[in-house]
């Protein structure tokens, strides 16, 4: 059992966004049992609203005075139009808005509501949220999405996510039309994790342009499915050229992109595994609590 330590306002509008699998949705009708649920997942909801955004409190009896909770809202990104009206509007509708991606919000230029909604972020499990049902081997291992902790088959579970996304994220978004290098290029980058990126090598390894290699870096920062630490400048003024490291969200989304083979150290991908884990959780509890801090490699 776990307890999450993330606090949402009672009345103010906000957005929820985190990869897949980090538990929004469970969280949500968790915290808000009386909210009015419109799951854009479901295709019959997904195509009605995107024909005809207004529809939005149509597809589903509103309970008044709750929290209207829309899943998965950048699938449809013009209805922030109409949310954006109804909290304008004379019943000052409340809503909370989840997401797994931005780069469709950033991309149409939304301006996620102009300030009228707070931002959250939700990520894996930490070590705190799990108390004394921490365990660091098995973290190490599997990671901490929520799921990993209750399935009977954790590597079966973490095989299925990416396939998951490979399939309804990347090719059903039409995010890269090549969805076999992609898949390439993910198990390479799994050798930069806790690296510098460096674009032009693994453009070389998987036999593509450099500019796509930016590309696919860029579609996993969108989806959430990846952390860049810039390097430590005390020199606020003095911009220099550098690399940011590179950690995937998850140290289990790490452990099943890199397949280990014969002569690799399973000390070395423990230690770089450790070192994913000890930021993750680091990003965990300081969005959870709000502390605002910023994470940099030196």
């Amino acid at each position: 059992m776990y307890t999450r330590n993330i606090v949402f306002p009672k009345k103010n509008s906000f957005f929820l966004f985190g990869p897949r699998g980090v538990g929004k949705t469970t969280l949500i009708k968790d915290r808000y049992p009386n909210a009015t649920y419109i799951d854009l997942l479901d295709n019959n909801v997904y195509q009605r609203l995107l024909k005809y955004p207004s529809d939005l409190l149509k597809v589903k009896k509103i309970n008044k005075g709750e929290f209207i909770i829309v899943d998965e809202v950048q699938r449809v990104p013009e209805l922030l139009n109409e949310v954006h009206r109804l909290i304008e509007s004379a019943e000052h509708y409340k809503f909370i808005l989840t997401g797994s991606s931005a780069r469709k919000l950033r991309r149409q230029g939304v301006n996620l509501l102009a300030g009228r909604a707070f931002v959250y972020n939700l990520h894996p499990l930490s070590a705190i949220e799990l108390g004394d049902d921490f365990n660091l081997e098995f973290s190490i291992k599997y990671g901490l999405l929520p799921k990993v902790l209750s399935v009977e088959n954790p590597q079966k579970y973490l095989e299925s996510y990416v396939n998951t996304y490979l399939n309804e994220e990347i090719q059903q978004e039409g995010l890269t039309r090549n969805l076999s290098a992609f898949s390439k290029f993910l198990e390479v980058s799994a050798f930069s994790n806790g690296s510098t990126i460096n674009p032009s090598l693994i453009a070389q390894e998987i036999m593509i342009d450099r500019k796509v290699v930016t590309n696919y870096f860029s579609i996993l920062d969108d989806l959430m499915l990846s952390h860049r630490l810039p390097i430590f400048n005390h020199r606020a003024k003095r911009k220099l050229i550098s690399k940011d490291k590179f950690y995937y969200f998850d140290t289990g989304l790490y452990k099943v992109l890199k397949r280990m083979g014969p002569l690799d150290s399973g000390d070395e991908f423990a230690g770089i595994a450790l070192e994913n884990l000890f930021l993750q959780n680091l990003i965990a509890i300081n969005d959870s609590l709000d502390l605002g801090y910023k994470f940099f490699y030196y």
